[in-house]
């Protein structure tokens, strides 16, 4: 199928199959997918540019429907979405802003593609540890714990930063923690979103579960509701710089819809640190992914 905005050929059904397991992920870890659905866009030849803004655009629409079914198991804290958004969109434009110095630069491809690498290592590596640890800690518990963080006295240090002003979240079961933490999670998760082309979620998820707090379902749902606004924010932004291939867009979301259903479904057999493991292995797929298109030096056909 030619998609003449990005000026590619590619075959619907395999953007039909990216959009379907993105959604799966999605709805199960409370994530955009940027992580997957960017690296094999890029790997089929897809421009940077392009797969920033398409993926952003494709993004929004299955967030939409896994944050819908999130939010009737009880998964979502909307006032704790709503803050975090103030932060996510001035990243978002902070990111668009760096891909259109890159795209000047000529060095677009290379620079995300190594910084793909370094940030989802990073987090494959901690999120693995964490949860390894916090399952060995509820299988040692017999009070039938569920979810439980290994670095909880982290998490309390940071909820004790006395920066006025303290805002509550009952929703996540947090009573105080200053609201400049939580925009500033937002922020960085925003930055991300727009210059890597994701929506932020893979790095958003952990940070809601090992900063400021949150539940490990809560922030899965809470995450998606905050994607579809951050995500929304950056494929407008990057639609007016001309990067969005609407076409390609539409023909992943015919796919992700239907996955988004069954992963947000899916958490409810999951206890928190478990969700967190099989999350940890997540990023590696996109490192291994980005990998093979830089070496490979062009588009792999």
């Amino acid at each position: 199928m030619d998609f003449p905005i990005t000026g590619v050929t590619i075959s619907p059904f395999f953007l039909i199959g990216i959009g379907f397991l993105v959604g799966i992920l999605g709805g199960f870890f409370g994530v955009g997918g940027g992580f997957i659905a960017g690296p094999l866009m890029f790997w089929a030849g897809v421009p940077m540019n392009f797969v920033v803004g398409t993926d952003l655009a494709h993004m929004t629409g299955k967030s939409i429907v896994a944050a819908k079914r999130h939010r009737t198991l009880g998964h979502v804290d909307t006032k704790l979405g709503v803050v975090m958004v103030i932060g996510t969109v001035v990243g978002v434009e902070g990111g668009a802003r760096i891909v259109e110095y890159l795209k000047h630069e000529g060095n677009v491809d290379t620079v995300i593609g190594v910084a793909y690498i370094c940030i989802l290592a990073i987090i494959s590596f901690f999120t693995f540890w964490e949860s390894y640890r916090a399952i060995k800690m509820i299988k040692s518990d017999n009070t039938g714990l569920k979810d439980i963080i290994a670095f909880s006295s982290f998490t309390k240090k940071v909820q004790q930063i006395e920066l006025w002003p303290m805002i509550s979240f009952p929703g996540s079961g947090i009573e105080r923690i200053s609201l400049w933490v939580v925009l500033g999670v937002g922020l960085v998760a925003g930055v991300l979103a727009g210059s890597l082309g994701v929506g932020g979620g893979f790095i958003r998820m952990p940070l809601l579960v090992y900063v400021i707090g949150v539940p490990t379902h809560v922030a899965v749902g809470t995450d998606l509701f905050e994607i579809v606004i951050s995500a929304g924010f950056g494929t407008i932004s990057h639609a007016a710089k001309g990067n969005v291939d609407v076409l390609m867009a539409l023909v992943m979301q015919t796919g992700a819809a239907v996955g988004a259903q069954i992963g947000a479904v899916s958490t409810r057999y999951f206890a928190g640190p478990k969700i967190r493991m099989l999350f940890s292995a997540m990023p590696l797929i996109g490192i291994v992914l980005v990998l093979i298109r830089l070496l490979s030096g062009g588009p792999m056909e």
